[in-house]
């Protein structure tokens, strides 16, 4: 089934753009509930979530929360969300950088020009106050350029990050929602075995990292996982065996790991699980 990342740009229409290609496929939409699993699972408020995801967040709520932790698990649930056989639409949250290895999944980006997305949103809000429209929106983008730089290490802006970029203000929300319509049916992004193992493998690499991260024997670690298969390799620097032999016993324990490559010695160390 289909996988189509989209960005969220304030003003940008992108929310209309998302809605119209999940009504066209019937398949589901979704924003909102990645920040509804979170807070459940960080046991955090929703807005408290949101405003860390999109980098609104105040220096108290920074300091307290577990950003690292935040972010795993956010990519975790996108990373799930794709993998779902009825397919999925997913807007936001670093979605079209994640599964942008993919080779079925569209990651396509809307955009306008800043001084029409702020018209939009004083138009949306009902408001006149200018300034305040467009320092919220400039605030918004600066934020999430900043998110994604920190993340993926490179600046959201440029196109060839994205399979699709799309300018609302030379091309309608029907018109745009059309051409991710065809990028999708075309060939070139139909749905194989081996782009459905590309997800699996993705989803299970972020449901390792989500594990250790978990785990209080483990989640200060930090290293490098990778899934082939049902294989999972992981390599860092600096461990104990103790520290290894907790990473390994955390990883054989995440469902559907059936083989650990343990490159973090000099000599690669193998388990294998029945």
């Amino acid at each position: 089934m289909p996988i189509v990342a989209m960005t969220r740009e304030m003003g940008s229409l992108g929310r209309d753009v998302a809605k119209g290609v999940s009504e066209a496929l019937g398949i589901p939409l979704y924003y909102e509930e990645i920040v509804d699993h979170l807070a459940d699972r960080m046991r955090l408020r929703k807005s408290h979530v949101t405003r860390l995801l999109d980098g609104s967040a105040g220096i108290l709520e920074r300091m307290t929360a577990d950003k690292t932790s935040l972010s795993i698990f956010a990519a975790e649930e996108i990373v799930k969300l794709a993998q779902q056989d009825k397919g999925a639409v997913i807007r936001g949250w670093g979605a079209t950088h994640l599964l942008r290895s993919v080779p079925h999944a569209v990651c396509v980006r809307v955009c306008a020009p800043f001084e029409l997305r702020k018209s939009r949103m004083m138009q949306r809000l009902g408001t006149d106050d200018a300034d305040k429209v467009a320092m919220e929106v400039r605030d918004n983008d600066e934020a999430h350029a900043a998110i994604i730089r920190r993340h993926f290490n490179f600046n959201f802006a440029d196109a060839e990050h994205y399979d699709l970029v799309l300018n609302t203000e030379r091309m309608s929300v029907a018109e745009c929602a059309e051409q991710v319509l065809h990028v999708v049916r075309s060939a070139d992004f139909a749905e194989t075995a081996a782009s459905r193992q590309a997800v699996a493998d993705l989803a299970l690499s972020w449901q390792v990292k989500a594990a250790l991260r978990h785990s209080p024997r483990t989640r200060g670690m930090r290293v490098t996982v990778r899934a082939e298969g049902s294989t999972v390799s992981f390599n860092g620097a600096g461990y104990s065996a103790e520290d290894r032999a907790a990473m390994r016993e955390v990883v054989a324990a995440v469902p559907g790991v059936r083989d650990i490559s343990d490159g973090m010695r000099d000599l690669e160390v193998r388990a294998r699980f029945a």
